[in-house]
């Protein structure tokens, strides 16, 4: 089976784009306290008073839970995105075969619809649960 120039073109872009993510979300990663607190350049965990003091335990299952559900949405909106990109691709190789056109426009249709689920999880849960922890 033969790929055309195309689908190439797309394959490279994609991973360029991919590649160009993963460097800016690694080159922006910065080291953060148990209580949140950024800390400078140069700057290790002994530096953090709550490490220093010894109460940097302060977890509790409410926190637990809100990253448990938002580590699940995260990997759902990324599927969603996947699935974008895939119905994308699907789009571009179906060659004017009007079943894989309406195949590939379903898939970026309902991977558009679960990205916006997604969000709107994610706001409601932290807007649910912020609510739930204050009331304290």
């Amino acid at each position: 089976m033969k790929i055309s120039n195309r689908v190439k073109t797309i394959a490279a872009g994609s991973t360029a784009v991919v590649a160009a993510g993963v460097k800016a979300g690694v080159a922006s990663a910065a080291t953060f306290c148990p209580d949140g607190t950024k800390l400078g350049a140069g700057k290790s965990l002994a530096d953090c008073d709550d490490l220093k003091n010894g109460d940097a335990n302060t977890n509790d299952l409410m926190t637990t839970v809100n990253t448990i559900i938002n580590i699940v949405i995260g990997v759902i909106g990324f599927v969603a995105v996947a699935m974008t990109i895939y119905g994308g691709v699907q789009y571009t190789t179906s060659a004017g075969d009007p079943g894989k056109v309406k195949k590939a426009k379903d898939t970026i249709m309902y991977g558009i619809v679960g990205l916006v689920v997604a969000i709107l999880a994610f706001a409601i849960v932290n807007f649910l649960l912020s609510s739930l922890t204050k009331a304290k």
